[in-house]
């Protein structure tokens, strides 16, 4: 998805909607791959979930999406703390309750998106980028 005259400069100037945007980014590089989102913004008492995507193979996959306009400051991986990790799986094993999942495979990837120049999406992945905590 490519940014067209002032759509860029509102984007990157508003948080939330540069969020959704690479999350939308985010949903279409899963679905290119044949992925299916079953949820997404997942909340619960314990945290949220980004996105949690099915594999064809049966995986269920729960991403962190990190979307930034630029890293002067800090890179994107560096908010994927120990304390997010941690509501990140005790939100997982709650979805995965709910929905009785409990012999799916599963996997906790983090997704970093941003924009380049030119407003195309650049797509860092990081597949089982941690595990359980």
């Amino acid at each position: 998805m490519l940014f067209f005259g002032n759509n860029l400069k509102k984007i990157l100037s508003d948080s939330h909607l540069l969020g959704q945007w690479g999350q939308k980014q985010c949903e279409k590089f899963y679905k290119a791959k044949g992925c299916k989102v079953l949820a997404r913004n997942f909340l619960c008492k314990s945290g949220e979930i980004d996105l949690i995507i099915g594999q064809t193979d049966g995986t269920v996959v729960f991403v962190e999406v990190k979307t930034r306009s630029n890293e002067i400051f800090a890179d994107a991986e560096s908010a994927i703390t120990l304390a997010k990790k941690k509501r990140m799986t005790k939100a997982a094993n709650l979805f995965v309750k709910k929905y009785e999942l409990d012999s799916s495979p599963f996997r906790f990837d983090v997704v970093i998106v941003r924009p380049d120049e030119k407003g195309k999406a650049q797509i860092r992945h990081y597949e089982s980028a941690f595990v359980p905590c």
